[in-house]
């Protein structure tokens, strides 16, 4: 009689086990989940992915008007909707990543608790579903970019554009690293769920999204709170991603070598936390 042979066995442990090799193996359940998640979010929704390109379109337009027209606090040598609009599209990937991450042990535990399969695949797979939505943005946003080329408004691409995909990837690691934080503290702590939200718009205003850093003098650098404004690891990103695109700004490769550090640090030990917690949320959600 042949002796069988089986492919996975799941097991009791009381150690942390992330199965690499499993979630090597499922690269088609990710993409599974990548189109779930994207389809559910909007489906029986009138205008459909539309609301990719409405959200941070009059996002863009409030902070022109509010922030850029009567508050003086635009971009010098740009025009103000695409400085806005180029840093909300970029915003808008970290925080989702962050925001739906931390939803993962809440929002899928009827199936967690069904079926298994390297639980690492939730949070990869959300963070990658937020891809779809940016790159809609992203569009929109070139179809401008081009605009304002052709009228000569002061647009200065250049070769940091080629960062373009490594910001990208930073952001979702980190919004997913945080998010995987929170996701582990909040099957014990529900209180924190309720002020995630809060916190990220906080955030938001700590980040240079809704105003030029550089043409501000507290905050440009050699003011007394460059240091302190730059360890805010979204901060250097943004700057890249529309210094590249826009000319807009400038680049410091020591705190975007700092972000890069930080963003590691908050995804190993959110990972860590996720998959020590994976072991109990039943039992608590």
């Amino acid at each position: 009689m042949e002796q069988q042979k089986w492919t996975t066995v799941v097991k009791s442990d009381s150690g942390i086990n992330m199965d690499l090799k499993g979630l090597k193996n499922c690269r088609d359940l990710i993409l599974l989940f990548v189109r779930r998640t994207f389809v559910a979010k909007y489906k029986q929704t009138v205008l459909g992915p539309a609301w990719a390109v409405i959200q941070p379109f009059f996002t863009t337009v409030v902070y022109s008007v509010f922030f850029g027209n009567i508050a003086g606090l635009g971009a010098s040598g740009v025009p103000n909707f695409i400085f806005y609009l180029s840093g909300t599209i970029v915003w808008t990937l970290f925080a989702n990543c962050l925001n739906e991450t931390s939803h993962t042990f809440t929002g899928n535990a009827g199936i967690l608790g069904k079926v298994y399969f390297p639980r690492l695949v939730m949070p990869i797979s959300t963070a990658v579903s937020q891809f779809i939505g940016f790159f809609i943005q992203f569009t929109f946003m070139l179809i401008f970019m081009v605009y304002y080329l052709i009228t000569d408004a002061g647009l200065k691409p250049n070769i940091y554009i080629l960062m373009f995909p490594l910001v990208l990837i930073q952001l979702a690691i980190l919004g997913m690293g945080f998010g995987m934080i929170i996701s582990a503290l909040t099957t014990k702590y529900r209180d924190l769920a309720m002020v995630v939200g809060f916190g990220v718009s906080l955030w938001s205003y700590c980040s240079p999204v809704a105003y030029d850093m550089f043409s501000r003098s507290q905050l440009a650098p050699g003011s007394t709170f460059y240091s302190i404004y730059m360890l805010n690891p979204v901060t250097p990103a943004i700057n890249i991603f529309r210094y590249g695109f826009l000319g807009s700004g400038d680049v410091d490769w020591l705190f975007y070598g700092i972000s890069w550090v930080t963003t590691a640090v908050v995804a190993v030990i959110g990972a860590l936390m996720f998959s020590k917690s994976e072991k109990t949320f039943m039992d608590t959600v």
